[in-house]
């Protein structure tokens, strides 16, 4: 495996298996990708989707890519902070504002506190990471994000309106997430990174 042949490891949020949902999709056309498997809203507990993700992170030989939607991304914040597993870099695509009242048909704040969720880890990310954000998320609003982006260390993109980037939005397919990828896995898109970062 060469330097730049990471294997992406798929985090998912608080759903089962969706097959048009588009990490499913992108699975489907990655040459090497581990996809932890998805645990839905019934099962809440924080520990065992950490332990489920150090897990399939530990089967991996050579580099990882993370790429975490919603509570997948605040899952793998939880297990940044435990594991000793080096990542290349994560794509964090629209987090949840845990810290607030859920609509309904999610899970209510004493149920994630109970649970372990929070509170939300807001300390540096150990790898780079691109945090992703929709502007009429109705999970999170845009600063909720960007102010877990900023405290996570990540490189912080405005995806516009994407609602919360799931089927029910109307993704289906999301292409762009090759692209982050394809960023996180070379030298010069670190460095591409970088420079955003200070402009």
């Amino acid at each position: 495996m060469s330097e730049r042949e990471a294997t992406v490891l798929l985090v998912p949020g608080l759903r089962g298996d969706v097959s048009d949902h588009w990490q499913t999709l992108l699975a489907s056309r990655l040459p090497r990708v581990r996809t932890v498997a998805p645990m839905g809203r019934d099962n809440l507990d924080c520990a065992a989707r950490v332990e489920a993700i150090e897990r399939e992170a530990g089967a991996i030989e050579g580099a990882i890519i993370i790429v975490a939607h919603s509570g997948g991304v605040i899952a793998t914040a939880h297990w940044a902070g435990a594991s000793r597993r080096a990542v290349r870099g994560a794509l964090l695509a629209v987090p949840p504002d845990f810290e607030r009242a859920m609509p309904a048909g999610y899970p209510t704040l004493r149920g994630l506190r109970d649970a372990g969720w929070l509170p939300i880890p807001r300390g540096p990310l150990p790898f780079r990471s691109i945090v992703a954000a929709s502007r009429n998320d109705p999970l999170a609003s845009y600063q909720a994000t960007a102010a877990l982006a900023r405290s996570w260390g990540s490189e912080l993109v405005d995806l516009g309106e994407v609602g919360h980037l799931n089927p029910a939005s109307g993704f289906g397919d999301w292409p762009a997430a090759d692209g982050f990828i394809a960023e996180l896995d070379t030298v010069a898109g670190y460095c591409r990174l970088k420079q955003r970062r200070r402009s």
